[in-house]
């Protein structure tokens, strides 16, 4: 049985190459894609077929996918471009012969108006109707959206947001790809559909005094309104594209969009997820 994963030059793609080794998957039954297989080489030397996919090419795709039963789409970065990436893989899947495409989409895809969802939402409709059996994974924000920025709000003393009193059901990156492995090498997961998110949900404010007392720093939560945020993102440096989005995606926190009550992550990974302590505590002792 081999397992294709898409995107294993990526941080989830990775994780999730590395657990399926850590769960006994024998090395040369999972393939690795990526655009750049020079960074994949370690995972050659360890056994693993390593594959160039690159989304724009069909034909490419096609081959990448070649024996795999099972394949996950790793939904890929640039916004405009995300929903023809998928549905090329999604095809390509189909024509190597896969049994099962499990996709990671984002939670609550089909209610949700952010900006994000709208492709995520189209890409699980399109493989609903592919013909292929399909699972999706509905992958809430990641703890380390918020322990990347931890410079930046100590040295600021604020975390800053459009997020008002909304609450988050973030895990860590390690958790989602966990979960992936398990739907990955487990079977009765076809045509399921998971709202993936931490156990504890929290708000900016929360973070802010997590944050303040994991440091002995005084760190507050600034809600702004969400054009101040996409400047002062764009301020800091972000891509225009990439500030619009996440000041969006704020706005879509304070609706509850990317909030879940289900203990589907936890599940699917046998475990507690990672708690946002545990998280800012590793980040600061690394």
């Amino acid at each position: 049985m081999s397992i294709a994963v898409t995107g294993a030059t990526g941080q989830l793609g990775r994780l999730v190459v590395e657990d399926l080794l850590r769960r006994g998957v024998a090395a040369p039954d999972i393939i690795a894609t990526g655009r750049s297989t020079d960074r994949l080489a370690e995972l050659a030397e360890r056994g693993v077929q390593v594959r160039q996919a690159d989304f724009t090419d069909a034909t490419g795709l096609t081959e990448a996918f070649k024996g795999a039963r099972k394949v996950l789409l790793v939904s890929t970065t640039t916004v405009g471009e995300r929903f023809d990436n998928h549905t090329r893989a999604i095809d390509a899947a189909a024509r190597a012969g896969a049994e099962l495409i499990a996709y990671t989409s984002t939670l609550n895809a089909h209610t949700a108006s952010m900006i994000l969802a709208d492709a995520h939402a189209r890409t699980e409709r399109y493989l609903r109707d592919s013909g292929v059996p399909g699972v999706v994974l509905r992958n809430g924000w990641y703890l380390e959206n918020y322990t990347s920025q931890i410079p930046l709000y100590l040295r600021s003393g604020v975390v800053p947001g459009s997020a008002g009193a909304g609450r988050v059901s973030a895990a860590s990156r390690r958790d989602y790809a966990e979960a992936a492995a398990t739907v990955l090498t487990t079977e009765g997961h076809a045509g399921s559909v998971y709202e993936l998110g931490g156990d504890t949900a929290f708000s900016l404010a929360e973070l802010a005094t997590a944050l303040s007392a994991a440091t002995g720093q005084e760190v507050v939560y600034g809600d702004l309104p969400a054009e101040r945020f996409r400047a002062a993102l764009l301020d800091a440096g972000l891509p225009a594209e990439l500030a619009e989005v996440l000041a969006d995606s704020d706005l879509g926190l304070k609706r509850g969009e990317l909030f879940t009550d289900s203990s589907g992550l936890s599940r699917l990974i046998g475990r507690p997820t990672t708690t946002l302590t545990d998280a800012l505590t590793g980040a600061l002792g690394s």
